[in-house]
């Protein structure tokens, strides 16, 4: 059965990749980006089958070697799915728990923890951020999602996790928020970046410790497209974090 649901997934994987990280300075090569992707090895790609049949793609970030966490919205009415290593090594998801106050609004406890079938086997996990000064701090973020420019909004997609960096502005019901930049270069950070569709699920982080979770980004008077101008959104961790610490315990005793 497992064996069918990861030929399943690693298919969701192929056949979404549209909806798969995150636009950028136009003035900044992508490879740049690219290659701070590659840092982040507990970013990982979560695929699967919604209820109605639909494939989904969408990111995570690994907090254990059984445990990562997402968006309550990527993971909600998932019928089957699991976390992609490389192109042919998926690892399913066994148990999903979205947040009790999770309800489709916007910007309310979209966060989820899952329980992996097997254990990853990374030398290092991101600890929780625990405080509540997230306001003005420098962050990076991290997922698998569409990509572009600041000026031309997300605009493809080729797969590839990206990183950059950013700035919390302030905090909204439950998300912090991050803007892209138009100031000078001696303003911006030195690889600004927001998310974009795809990224949900994803981490943001201070000081390597996982303090947002990637959830949406908002415009006002436009669609969304993480362009100047838009918002980006990150399920604020230190708000759920004992609701996550206690998940995190009931999982890992099963």
């Amino acid at each position: 059965m497992k064996n069918f649901l990861a030929t399943a997934i690693i298919i969701a994987i192929t056949f979404s990749a549209s909806l798969l990280a995150g636009t950028r300075d136009p003035s900044v090569p992508d490879e740049k980006y690219i290659e701070y992707g590659s840092k982040f090895h507990y970013v990982l790609s979560i695929c699967g089958i919604y209820q109605d049949n639909t494939l989904f793609c969408a990111s995570a970030v690994a907090i254990s070697p059984r445990i990562i966490l997402t968006a309550a919205h990527v993971v909600e009415n998932s019928k089957h799915c699991g976390i992609s290593i490389n192109d042919s090594d998926v690892i399913i998801v066994d148990k999903v728990i979205c947040h009790e106050d999770y309800d489709g609004e916007f910007g309310k406890a979209d966060i989820a923890i899952c329980y992996l079938s097997k254990d990853l086997d990374f030398k290092f996990y991101p600890e929780l951020y625990d405080k509540d000064d997230e306001v003005g701090k420098l962050c990076c973020i991290s997922g698998y999602g569409l990509t572009g420019t600041f000026k031309t909004g997300q605009s493809f997609s080729d797969g590839k996790k990206r990183a950059g960096s950013n700035t919390i502005d302030s905090i909204a019901k439950d998300l912090l928020i991050c803007t892209p930049s138009k100031k000078t270069s001696l303003d911006r950070t030195s690889l600004e970046y927001i998310i974009c569709s795809g990224d949900s699920g994803g981490g943001l982080f201070i000081d390597n410790k996982l303090a947002g979770i990637n959830s949406c980004v908002m415009s006002i008077g436009k669609s969304p497209m993480s362009t100047y101008g838009d918002e980006a959104g990150h399920t604020r961790v230190s708000k759920f974090l004992q609701w996550i610490l206690k998940n995190k315990e009931k999982l890992e005793k099963q």
